[in-house]
């Protein structure tokens, strides 16, 4: 009975850490003034401490702290002390001075979870910055660097520091808290983490946070150390050179380039020692010109039309839409309104009779003396609708956006959609403006007209201003094209001529052998057929010499008979 009562009181103590009761804490200890260390023997790896900070029970902890000071660094199964679970979920005041969390922890007693990181790693192997630092919430590293400054310097796990984290997850306002609490630490500023020997600049260039870099680059002992090199060897300009080029690559590069920073490396090899030195600068010098070439080619092409195009077609969209829209509403209901009944008698400026009377839903204006204005508003409304569908018609009817001839249209479609809009605009001006407002004095009529057709002129002239640096984009890209393209066509001319010298003495060569082999190969046939000619003749003398002797001992018989006879 007295086991099962006290694993209900610490089931209680528990219950009561969740829900913050300070009584039922105080009835307890009064009951059994041991079970808070009777919690150590219990399967549980969180302490109520640990509860009652994650929760954010902050009188509750504080009651927990009063009985047990030792509960302030007391471990989880995570190596996570209660200090680290209330930061975590951002509850300031639980260690903000004057809490007790905070004040043990600054007493020789009880030291700071904070000092246990840094002095002893191995039992201790977590901050709590990094947790806020991944979130981002400021106020809480705010504090933790007022209550302890020393944990901005803390390495974590992977040999990195909280300034390496914050990059990474791109939290620049904790990041700057952490570089001012540390800005006159030049060693901290540029440690490198383990993985590949960056720095924090090194790391930023890497992941173009033009913000991070820019910011960085203010600090001095930053930017005394731009030129640092990492595990690899590279500066971080070098680093930027090797990753994928896009629009922020050039604003980092420059960037960087204003910062003083320099490429050490020398990636291009050196010429061989038999060429002569006017030739090697040759050589270098159209290698850089042509890789210039290249950069700016690729520049050029985030100022592509067709791309920005691409980019923002559901905004070409909504705009084409609308402008249709207004001028859908124009025409039916034009300046000066519409008549609301049938006029019969004759009017001052309008054209309104018994034979032609004014008819009611008709435009007001259209019936007027000087129907001119009225006229002119009309077409102008009418080409801007025709325009707007056009570019509507263009969008959704699925052409090639990059096709030539529907970027064209396209082109002109919104140009003449935005210039009859704004002639729209202006002739309605002019017809609804009175005209005692309009020419009351010469000085005043003057003014409106330069204000208006400043405006005009304003807008066409940005429109084209924006053609021509379309144009000039262009023609430089053409131009980048034939310096680019003739350049490699001289080089594969010369390889070609190369390959052809190279490819003629090799045929030559083996002309030679073949002809050398050819020889060779006669002769051995000659000498052959001699060696066969001269077998047969032996044969042959073999075989005759049979004949002759039987033919000398023939004579010789005759002889002896003839000696005989």
């Amino acid at each position: 009975m007295e086991v099962r009562r006290e694993e209900d009181d610490i089931i209680e103590l528990y219950n009561a850490s969740m829900s913050g009761s300070t009584t039922t804490l105080c009835r307890l200890i009064h009951n059994d003034p041991h079970l808070l260390s009777k919690t150590s023997l219990t399967s549980f790896s969180d302490t109520p401490l640990h509860i009652s900070a994650l929760v954010g029970q902050l009188d509750f902890s504080k009651a927990l702290l009063l009985q047990k000071p030792q509960l302030a660094v007391e471990l989880d199964s995570h190596k996570r002390c209660p200090l680290h679970l209330a930061s975590a979920e951002g509850h300031v005041d639980i260690f903000t001075p004057p809490t007790p969390i905070v004040s043990l922890s600054r007493s020789s007693a009880h030291r700071s979870h904070l000092r246990l990181t840094a002095q002893k790693p191995r039992r201790l192997t977590v901050t709590p910055l990094p947790p806020q630092v991944i979130r981002g919430r400021v106020e809480v590293v705010k504090e933790l660097i007022i209550t302890r400054s020393d944990s901005t310097q803390v390495m974590l796990d992977g040999g990195e520091t909280v300034l390496h984290l914050c990059v990474k997850h791109n939290q620049l306002e904790a990041f700057k808290l952490l570089v001012e609490s540390v800005s006159d630490k030049g060693d901290f500023l540029n440690s490198k983490d383990h993985d590949g020997g960056n720095t924090i600049l090194q790391l930023a260039v890497m992941l173009k946070q033009v913000e991070t870099i820019k910011y960085l680059l203010l600090v001095p002992k930053v930017k005394e150390a731009v030129d640092f090199l990492n595990n690899m060897g590279f500066t971080a300009l070098e680093m930027l050179e090797n990753c994928p080029k896009d629009f922020k690559s050039f604003t980092v590069r420059n960037i960087l380039m204003d910062a003083g920073a320099s490429i050490k490396r020398v990636n291009n090899p050196s010429p061989p020692l038999a060429i002569a030195v006017g030739h090697n600068d040759s050589v270098e010098l159209e290698q850089s010109s042509k890789e210039r070439c290249k950069n700016w080619l690729e520049y050029l092409k985030y100022l592509k039309y067709d791309d920005w195009v691409k980019d923002n077609h559901g905004s070409i969209m909504v705009v084409s839409t609308v402008i249709t829209t207004i001028t859908f509403q124009q025409a039916i209901s034009p300046p000066g309104g519409l008549w609301q009944a049938n006029v019969n008698d004759t009017m001052q400026g309008f054209r309104c009779s018994s034979d032609t009377p004014c008819v009611a839903g008709k435009a007001v204006l259209a019936d007027a003396v000087d129907y001119r204005s009225y006229l002119n508003f009309m077409i102008c409304n009418t080409l801007s609708f025709v325009a707007s569908l056009g570019v509507t018609f263009l969008l959704i009817s699925g052409f090639p956006i990059k096709h030539r001839v529907c970027m064209c249209l396209l082109t002109i479609s919104l140009c003449s959609t935005l210039t009859f809009l704004a002639a729209t605009y202006l002739i309605a001006f002019y017809m609804v403006t009175p005209d005692f407002l309009m020419y009351d004095s010469p000085k005043h009529t003057s003014f409106m007209d330069v204000c208006i057709l400043g405006s005009v002129i304003i807008v066409v002239s940005m429109v084209l201003l924006v053609h021509l640096i379309r144009f000039l984009a262009w023609l430089s890209i053409f131009c980048v094209h034939r310096i680019v393209d003739g350049g490699d066509r001289r080089s594969e001319i010369d390889g070609g001529d190369r390959r052809s010298e190279i490819e003629g003495g090799d045929r030559r060569r083996r002309s030679m052998e073949e002809i050398e082999g050819g020889d060779r190969r006669r002769s051995r046939e000659e000498i052959a057929r001699g060696d066969r000619a001269g077998d047969r003749a032996r044969r042959s003398r073999e075989e005759i010499a049979p004949e002759i002797a039987r033919g000398d001992r023939a004579g010789d018989r005759a002889m002896r008979s003839e000696i005989e006879g």
